[in-house]
């Protein structure tokens, strides 16, 4: 099933049209279920660390929830990339969240 992907918006499509996206995804329609449980709680972390981040004495390296958005992000572009064309799959690849997913499963 073909589907555009938003991440920036937490949302994806079924027509180019619909929305801006990032990403052009070929992905089987059972695991458009797993892509949205990836997605979900996305948009939750980024709201809960806005409201966090009005608290400066919380370094953003010892915050728990930026770690947990970006634990989410890795596992989510680490998903995309599967399923993503060939262009996509360049641009995942120079990102850091994927990079230093690639560390941790060579160490």
């Amino acid at each position: 099933m073909q589907i555009y992907l938003s991440v920036s918006h937490n949302q994806w499509y079924l027509t180019p049209t619909e929305s801006p996206w990032e990403f052009e995804m070929d992905i089987p329609r059972e695991h458009l279920f797993v892509l949205d449980k990836l997605m979900h709680p996305i948009g939750h972390l980024e709201w809960s660390n806005f409201i966090r981040a009005q608290t400066p004495y919380i370094p953003y390296h010892l915050d728990p929830e930026n770690d947990a958005l970006d634990y989410r992000l890795k596992r989510l572009y680490a998903f995309i990339h599967t399923y993503v064309n060939e262009e996509g799959k360049e641009v995942i690849e120079k990102m850091p969240y994927y990079k230093e997913q690639q560390d941790v499963y060579l160490s």
